[in-house]
């Protein structure tokens, strides 16, 4: 994705200057840094699906009034924080395509344009979805900590306040974002926020498994079944390890690559990095695929709702 690529502004370190850049880049040719190279069409076809699945989910939610609640609602917006990634990616890889084929000429003015507002997209669809992982990971510890206060902590105005202002925050961030890009503090602001998320969805979760650890053991000392015990402990161990590795799997790459963009911008080992930045892309894409797995297909009551609207039975 050569001429027109999702978040260009940071495909290459613009802090060094052009005569390092290329010193760098040929002290650093060997074969396992010249990038991957993922063809159009991948992305293509994973933007469909994802947009697909994120769209059933969307819809899964507003058709069923079982499911009008702040933790479904948190899970729609991610959905259409998800949504926004999809059709940003579909967008520019129809484009693309459409200029390898000599389908399509456009001035050069346009293309720029049109870079803006895919980034602008793909910004705001990053922070909004590690806000509504954060959000409903915060959630989450809410329903298992304060169970009996949840409807009076997590009311429908506070959550509909929340969503606002993280869209509201989204918006104004990446706008600066594409407009400010060469300040190294924005950048400096968006790899912190990636490591709050991170820090605070692994604090929670963990507290969360502890505590389901220490009901789990005092029943099995009770009921005197430590298989039982081991095996639901297991069974929790596994889903957050899931949910963490596949935040940080999915999101750490990307990340460290704006850390060293910030920090060692002519580095042939940070050279090297940067050429793979499409692959930081891939798994991004792929995340939004994986989150409705994770957060919304494994509930019984949306899975039952996702099979009336596949089978059209409104």
């Amino acid at each position: 994705m050569s001429t027109l690529a999702p978040l260009r502004l940071l495909r290459e370190p613009w802090n060094a200057s052009e005569g390092n850049q290329s010193n760098t880049t040929a002290g650093t040719g060997s074969t396992w840094c010249q990038g991957v190279d993922i063809p159009n069409e991948v992305f293509l076809a994973l933007g469909l699906v994802s947009l697909v699945e994120n769209l059933l989910v969307v819809a899964a939610i507003l058709k069923n009034r079982n499911l009008h609640s702040p933790t479904y609602y948190f899970i729609c917006c991610l959905a259409v924080s998800d949504m926004l990634v999809s059709i940003s990616n579909l967008v520019e890889t129809f484009f693309l395509l459409l200029l390898e084929h000599g389908m399509l000429v456009v001035h050069a003015s346009v293309v720029r344009h049109m870079d803006n507002v895919i980034d602008l997209l793909i910004c705001s669809s990053v922070v909004s979805s590690l806000s509504f992982l954060g959000v409903i990971a915060v959630d989450r510890y809410i329903t298992i900590f304060y169970a009996l206060r949840y409807h009076s902590i997590m009311t429908l105005q506070r959550a509909v306040v929340t969503m606002a202002s993280i869209w509201l925050a989204s918006t104004v961030s990446s706008t600066l974002f594409v407009n400010y890009y060469r300040n190294n503090a924005i950048l400096l602001c968006l790899i912190s926020f990636f490591l709050f998320m991170l820090v605070l969805m692994l604090v929670l979760y963990i507290h969360m498994f502890a505590l389901a650890r220490h009901h789990l053991r005092s029943i099995s000392s009770q009921q005197k079944q430590p298989t039982i015990y081991r095996s639901s402990s297991l069974k929790g161990a596994v889903t957050l390890t899931i949910l963490l590795g596949v935040f940080f799997i999915c999101w750490g790459p990307f990340f460290f690559h704006l850390i060293l963009i910030v920090t060692c911008p002519t580095n042939p080992f940070c050279t090297c990095f940067f050429s793979y930045f499409n692959l930081f892309h891939f798994l991004i894409i792929c995340n939004s695929l994986i989150d409705p797995l994770i957060y919304a297909f494994r509930s019984r009551e949306l899975r039952r709702t996702l099979r009336e609207v596949m089978l059209c039975s409104w």
